[in-house]
């Protein structure tokens, strides 16, 4: 214990003097006192539209004037990178194995946005020696007052990755379509973290919906499910992203909608669902920051 001890003290001096040497050829971006926010975009199967919607909001967060870290943690379907129409030369993988460094490995998105190519380095994330768990989180201590919101791309379902970084969030956005397997898969992955992990608070974002009245009955119908055999459980309403031409095409073309299609209405209930979770960010405190977050996600495991 003594041993071990010693070397969290060494390595914490020498990333502290690794963060100051960097620190002067390069000053971090200001992420506010409480430092930056941790959301992860999750749904209860597969085919809602999550990355799209994780990459979109990204860019209008960025927009904003947020300086956003998105990664990219679907290991079944990692699309951020044709989302965005990046091709990135390295991953996660590199760092966990001590070839490169975190910020050797982050590309830049559109408009600014910063990306970890995730890959198959996030399954292993489990699996590390206590001395890749400790140069992991100095890594990722170096980018703490870099960013202002973390945005996690989780995989669908209630697989223990997908639960391993809902559990770490701060913020827990589910993806819900009208499609009933939508709907009973959404609720199934909120029973299992709300009973198996005591996780109580759920921001739902309807996408794919015909109108906002379609958006909003779907939601108050899983609300009153989950009121009546899951007393506890707090669901607010995020919003909802209305079926449009305009996001299909820019899917296709691997652009963004809100580059290719400013004005589109999906763009426009982007903007607002990103304005919805600043406004949020601003009135809650936050409990940690980018390191706190993969303290837990190296910490705790999943059974």
């Amino acid at each position: 214990m003594d041993q071990a001890n010693e070397l969290r003290k060494m390595l914490g001096e020498e990333a502290h003097k690794i963060h100051r040497r960097r620190g002067d050829l390069d000053p971090p971006f200001h992420s506010g006192n409480n430092g930056p926010r941790v959301m992860a975009v999750t749904s209860g199967k597969g085919g809602v539209g999550k990355t799209n919607i994780v990459g979109n909001l990204a860019i209008a967060c960025q927009r904003m004037g947020k300086k956003v870290l998105l990664l990219d943690a679907d290991l079944g379907l990692a699309n951020i990178d044709i989302i965005f129409g990046l091709n990135p030369e390295h991953s996660i993988d590199e760092v966990i194995r001590g070839e490169k460094e975190l910020s050797q490995i982050i590309i830049e998105g559109p408009e600014g946005v910063a990306v970890i190519p995730a890959s198959s380095g996030v399954h292993q994330l489990a699996h590390l020696s206590e001395g890749q768990k400790m140069n992991l989180l100095n890594e990722f201590d170096l980018l703490t007052g870099r960013f202002d919101l973390l945005l996690i791309d989780t995989g669908a379902g209630i697989s223990s990755n997908v639960l391993y970084f809902n559990l770490a969030a701060e913020e827990k956005i589910v993806v819900v379509t009208p499609e009933p397997t939508s709907i009973t898969d959404a609720y199934a992955l909120m029973k299992v973290m709300f009973r198996q992990y005591g996780t109580k608070d759920f921001l739902i974002l309807m996408n794919m919906v015909r109108n906002e009245q379609e958006a909003k009955g779907v939601f108050h119908n899983l609300s009153s499910a989950m009121g009546r055999f899951m007393a506890g459980i707090s669901m607010d309403y995020a919003g909802c992203i209305l079926k449009d031409r305009c996001l299909q095409k820019a899917i296709w073309n691997r652009v963004p909608v809100l580059c290719r299609y400013p004005e589109a209405s999906s763009s426009s209930h982007l903007n607002e669902l990103a304005r919805y979770l600043l406004r949020r960010t601003e009135r809650a405190p936050t409990d940690g920051n980018i390191k706190f977050f993969w303290k837990r996600i190296l910490s705790s495991a999943v059974e």
